[in-house]
């Protein structure tokens, strides 16, 4: 790869991984239309939907790590919370991202549009305020969380994501976690995701080896940096920048969407 190329990958990467570990999201919702789009628009070749789709998988698994080693001592980590979710999205990403490599390019980018648009909506539901909940005192309904997470883990999985664009929305609103719960324990979750979804795509072959390197060393630059700003924020502040981020992102893809349909 020329090193102008790879200067545009590793910078992508730091700004994905930087963002997801500041709101507690993998960095696929961003990656997936920066890698998508911006290349070409600089005059690289375009990836297509499917390598997108694999080097996403990638950095966010590396990008979780290094978001839930800032976490570990925060006390926010809900062992409960990512044990019920964790296990369900594992076994949901792994048949998502195993099976994507059966579907056509524009498959996938109506699955990630779809997906962006139910994030947007979960985001702007009202809640009840529960900040004052601590971690230990957390109760949730684990058949409920035990299935969504299944259903975020195979949509998500299809798309290279671990799935928290979608699982920081509905531990929100549905489930109703604290905010702060909700960001660290789902960075946990995302990282138990990625890794059925990275085996799913390494087996299928969709994984593209030299991008995927320079992404991720960004994402383990990026990662704990965003991590680290994420956990002096405003938790209302870190909300807003996750529902305009998916909101832009859902514009863009289905933009793209109806200019191949029409």
């Amino acid at each position: 790869m020329a090193w102008t190329f790879v200067l545009v990958l590793f910078l992508l990467g730091f700004i994905g991984s930087f963002i997801s570990g500041m709101v507690g999201i993998g960095g696929a919702i961003v990656n997936f239309p920066l890698l998508l789009y911006v290349p070409p628009l600089l005059g690289f070749a375009a990836f297509t939907s499917h390598q997108v789709s694999g080097i996403s998988a990638m950095q966010v698994f590396f990008a979780t790590i290094g978001g839930v080693l800032i976490y570990r001592k925060s006390g926010y980590l809900n062992k409960t919370v990512i044990l019920t979710m964790g296990i369900s999205v594992l076994l949901g990403s792994f048949i998502g991202g195993y099976g994507s490599h059966l579907l056509p390019e524009h498959g996938i980018n109506l699955v990630y549009g779809i997906l962006a648009i139910i994030a947007v909506v979960l985001m702007f539901i009202p809640r009840k305020s529960m900040e004052d909940v601590r971690t230990d005192d957390l109760k949730i309904n684990k058949p409920l969380a035990a299935s969504l997470s299944f259903i975020v883990g195979i949509s998500a999985g299809i798309v290279g994501a671990g799935g928290a664009f979608l699982l920081v929305p509905i531990m929100l609103t549905l489930l109703k976690i604290p905010t702060r719960i909700t960001i660290a324990s789902s960075l946990a979750i995302t990282l138990i995701s990625s890794i059925g979804v990275s085996v799913g795509k390494v087996f299928t072959g969709q994984v593209d080896l030299q991008p995927s390197v320079v992404v991720v060393i960004a994402s383990l630059i990026a990662s704990p940096l965003g991590a680290k700003l994420g956990k002096r924020l405003n938790t209302k502040i870190l909300q807003w920048i996750l529902a305009l981020l998916i909101g832009l992102t859902a514009i863009k893809v289905w933009y793209s969407i109806f200019q191949a349909w029409f």
